[in-house]
């Protein structure tokens, strides 16, 4: 059966484990080799892009970016069904980064009767971003050690990326609590967010919502935090800097926690959701975070086709 990823909960917890220990290996196989994976980027990127390609390198396959409108994806001038089924003749994954969820889930759906059917990979989409959510995981057992009990808090906008943490934290039996100001909560963005990660808490894990930055933080390991404004959302901007007022993660909300390190999935805005202090600074495990995203990427393709 083909194991398409839209969100991090499409894996069972000892799914995740089997990808970050994969992800870690030093001399991977070369499960790629002689096949292509076609990466169509409907939104600019610049560490997706690359730890997608490098990852697929790194296996011996031959990575394809494709731009939305070589293959009509912006400009509606074919379906989305029509052009995942075009490149499932040619490519082992199709891997898609793009504005509407809905796009992915034509792709899944188009490709469902096929006798071989090419696995779709959500590259980023407006609900949920889960190849940075395996970076994420990949990042804090390295520092913490385990993922089970470890201590996370959310500090801003409960967005795609929060989102998929939340799953992954749920499934993985982390306690993450995520503090975001009112209209720009967790459960704003999905209601059905909140009875997944419900479901998925059987493995000890638990996320909890709260208004206060402060509050969130204490006793933490892990502060996260994202941009106050994502791609598409710019005439949101001065409203969204009025209401994460008092949510940028400084030095001083770092004091509130237990040592914690800090991440961040980028692109950062320095002086607005994190201060240059802590992003910059000794806590900061940002760029271990970056470079995981190819690792984590790459113990995907490994588990897929191991």
């Amino acid at each position: 059966m083909t194991t398409h990823l839209l969100d991090v909960d499409d894996l069972d917890p000892s799914s995740i484990v089997q990808i970050l220990d994969r992800a870690e290996q030093k001399d991977p196989a070369p499960v790629l080799a002689g096949k292509g994976v076609a990466l169509v980027f409907e939104k600019p990127s610049a560490r997706t892009r690359n730890s997608s390609e490098m990852a697929v390198a790194q296996l011996g396959g031959h990575p394809v970016t494709i731009r939305a409108d070589e293959v009509g994806l912006a400009s509606g001038r074919e379906e989305p069904g029509d052009i995942a089924l075009t490149l499932s003749c040619y490519h082992a994954v199709i891997g898609a980064r793009v504005f509407d969820h809905r796009m992915l889930e034509a792709m899944v759906a188009a490709l469902a009767d096929r006798e071989r059917s090419t696995p779709v990979v959500n590259l980023l989409s407006d609900r949920s971003h889960p190849c940075q959510a395996l970076a994420d995981l990949l990042t804090i057992r390295q520092e913490i050690g385990q993922l089970a009990g470890a201590r996370v808090a959310y500090v801003g906008d409960g967005n795609n990326v929060c989102r998929s943490l939340a799953l992954a934290a749920a499934s993985t039996g982390m306690h993450l609590t995520v503090a975001s100001p009112e209209g720009y909560t967790l459960t704003g963005k999905d209601m059905a967010v909140i009875e997944m990660v419900a479901g998925s808490a059987a493995q000890g894990g638990e996320v909890s919502l709260v208004g206060d930055p402060r509050a969130a933080v204490r006793g933490a390991q892990v502060v996260y935090t994202d941009v106050w404004t994502s791609m598409g959302q710019e005439e949101e901007t001065a409203a969204r800097r009025e209401a994460f007022r008092g949510y940028t993660v400084d030095q001083i909300l770092m004091g509130g926690t237990d040592d914690a390190v800090f991440l961040h999935c980028l692109p950062a805005h320095r002086g607005e959701e994190v201060s240059a202090e802590v992003i910059d600074g000794p806590a900061s495990r940002v760029w271990q975070q970056a470079q995981n995203r190819m690792h984590a990427m790459r113990g995907l393709f490994l588990w897929m086709f191991s």
